[in-house]
């Protein structure tokens, strides 16, 4: 998890995604899911969020949601496309590793930096991931929100 003072230093939207995630927790000991989140309750952040299944067995990704800023961003829309067909290197990225050790360990995943190779009109972007899980334990979604720079 992430410290407030840690929290200080991201772009509003990413930093609001992640408060209203931490909102949400049914407890201490379990993760929200899909169930627990309401679009309602984040209007000004929808542009910027996407929506992420996890398939297991095994492991894909789908972009089950696809805000609208990440059209012009991409010049497309990936809602309902795995991602590793989307973007063919995303297997070999180091980005990958990211989302097998949230849904491993059900941590969140924050990253600033270079945008990736999917990308290439931005030089900056800030994303902030989020695990979902239906079940409580085994995460089955990512709640995710990307601000480019």
């Amino acid at each position: 998890m992430y410290s407030k003072q840690e929290r200080l230093a991201w772009d509003a939207k990413n930093r609001a995604l992640y408060e209203y995630w931490l909102s949400i927790h049914p407890d201490s000991d379990t993760l929200p899911g899909r169930q627990h989140l309401d679009p309602i309750d984040i209007p000004s952040l929808l542009p910027n969020v996407w929506l992420v299944d996890v398939v297991k067995d095994p492991v894909r990704f789908r972009f089950r949601l696809f805000g609208t800023a990440h059209y012009g961003a991409m010049d497309r829309d990936c809602t309902g496309m795995w991602i590793d067909e989307a973007f063919p290197s995303f297997l070999g990225s180091e980005v990958y590793s990211d989302y097998i050790n949230l849904i491993e360990n059900g941590v969140p995943s924050y990253r600033k930096g270079p945008a990736s190779f999917h990308i290439p009109n931005y030089k900056t972007i800030e994303r902030i991931m989020l695990p979902l899980a239906e079940n409580g334990t085994d995460v089955n979604m990512i709640l995710a929100l990307t601000v480019y720079f």
